[in-house]
């Protein structure tokens, strides 16, 4: 039996742990043993991993021609790996024996050798024709249905479209006036006027400007909160919820003096690792944000916990951590984090508010209770005045909704609500 190739296997690894017991690519992928490998290693297989579960949906539908009933799980989580590969270009003979010696190396379920065998086969021969045949994966209905509520079947059927395509990298540039120069060396595009979009897939740590630390990977929607802001030479600035960092390298890039605060080291410790890397500082802090307090700021980045929901594009395997129930939790919490947001911030100070969700509960809810509960504050309506921001984006008075199916035709974009707030002198 010879060993089945490495990023397989750990791909593998990645989507049981996601599909059997909840896990996120996001906690896997910091684990001593993932980061142990070598760094073509560890981009293939969670390459590999994410699409997969990304296309889900219509590799089960393939198997299910070819399977009487279901197999044990761990069988059908390296039928499904095998299956999405050989349906998007991947050598049959190459994924076919690497998924018989996966099954060979699980002792409870060897004997299911010659399944596997004989039904990846089959698939290499129909499968890549009915691949792409088949509609996009839908959203999960404890999701869809209040999405649809909200945004109407038409729009949801658009950020499906979305979401069952491979999306796009975006560099956020330390200094933007190189844009036009990256984009053109790289190939790339420019989007939302700052943004150099890649659409195919490189290593990243490969490219032009990383050793320099010239930019950092942040989706292009996740880099309009801090650029609301404009230069911010010489103010305070506080990042809550900083993690993995985007947001607090935009702020130093910009000339602040930040304290970047979160609950998790070892997502900081991915900050830390940019920061040195672009040569910019930020004062981190290992700490629960609601703790944090003793301290006024000009300016103040939330970027809420929240369901996340506006990131299935890049991050497909949250719907398989999540089913709805945490819901309520994630809204008190953010209504608690932003009146406290509020009181850490100097008169005259600003405050973005955003999470990176869908769910108006989220948004504009918390932003509407929040001006209804304190008077010394107050939208600042200059975020509606930024050119690369499209005037049907804009949730007069309250803020900004960007959805996937935006610039559906160059990749989309992640969903986001933003608003920007003021303190009264």
């Amino acid at each position: 039996m010879s060993e089945p190739d490495i990023a397989r296997r750990v791909a593998f690894g990645l989507i049981s742990e996601v599909i059997e017991n909840g896990k996120l690519l996001s906690e896997l992928t910091l684990k001593p043993n993932f980061m142990a490998l070598k760094t073509a290693e560890r981009a293939r297989a969670q390459r590999l991993a994410t699409e997969a579960l990304r296309g889900l949906e219509r590799v089960d539908r393939i198997l299910s021609r070819y399977l009487n009933k279901k197999p044990p799980l761990k069988v059908m989580n390296i039928l499904r790996l095998a299956t999405f590969e050989l349906c998007v270009g991947g050598e049959a003979y190459g994924v076919v024996n690497d998924a018989v010696n996966l099954v060979a190396s699980q002792k409870k379920v060897s004997n299911f050798k010659g399944l596997v065998n004989a039904v990846l086969r089959n698939v290499s021969k129909s499968g890549p024709d009915n691949w792409f045949l088949m509609r996009p994966p839908r959203i999960p209905s404890w999701l869809r249905s209040p999405l649809k509520e909200f945004y109407g079947n038409q729009v949801i059927k658009a950020i499906e479209r979305v979401q069952s395509r491979i999306p796009p990298t975006d560099l956020t540039l330390k200094d933007p006036s190189h844009v036009i120069s990256y984009a053109t060396f790289l190939e790339a595009e420019i989007v939302l006027g700052q943004s150099v979009r890649l659409q195919k897939a490189k290593q990243v740590s490969k490219l032009k400007g990383y050793d320099i630390g010239d930019w950092w990977v942040q989706d292009a929607a996740a880099a309009v909160p801090v650029r609301l802001l404009g230069r911010l030479n010489g103010v305070t600035a506080l990042d809550l919820c900083a993690a993995p960092g985007g947001k607090t390298l935009q702020l130093a890039a910009s000339g602040a003096k930040v304290t970047a605060v979160d609950v998790s080291s070892k997502r900081l410790s991915r900050l830390e690792e940019n920061l040195k890397r672009t040569r910019l500082f930020a004062d981190v802090q290992v700490m629960d944000a609601c703790d944090f307090k003793n301290k006024y700021f000009d300016v103040i980045v939330l970027d809420a916990p929240c369901s996340a929901t506006g990131t299935l594009r890049r991050h497909p395997d949250l719907l398989f951590a999540k089913n709805g129930s945490d819901f309520t939790g994630l809204f008190n919490l953010q209504e608690a984090m932003l009146e406290h947001a509020v009181d850490l911030l100097k008169p005259r100070g600003r405050l973005v508010y955003c999470t990176c969700s869908l769910l108006p509960e989220e948004g504009e809810v918390q932003v509407e209770k929040i001006l209804s509960k304190r008077s010394d504050i107050e939208i600042d309506s200059s975020m509606f005045r930024h050119s690369f921001i499209k005037n049907s984006w804009l949730i007069h008075p309250i803020g900004i909704r960007l959805r996937p199916d935006y610039l559906g035709a160059l990749g989309g974009m992640d969903g986001f609500f933003i608003s920007l707030l003021h303190k009264k002198a």
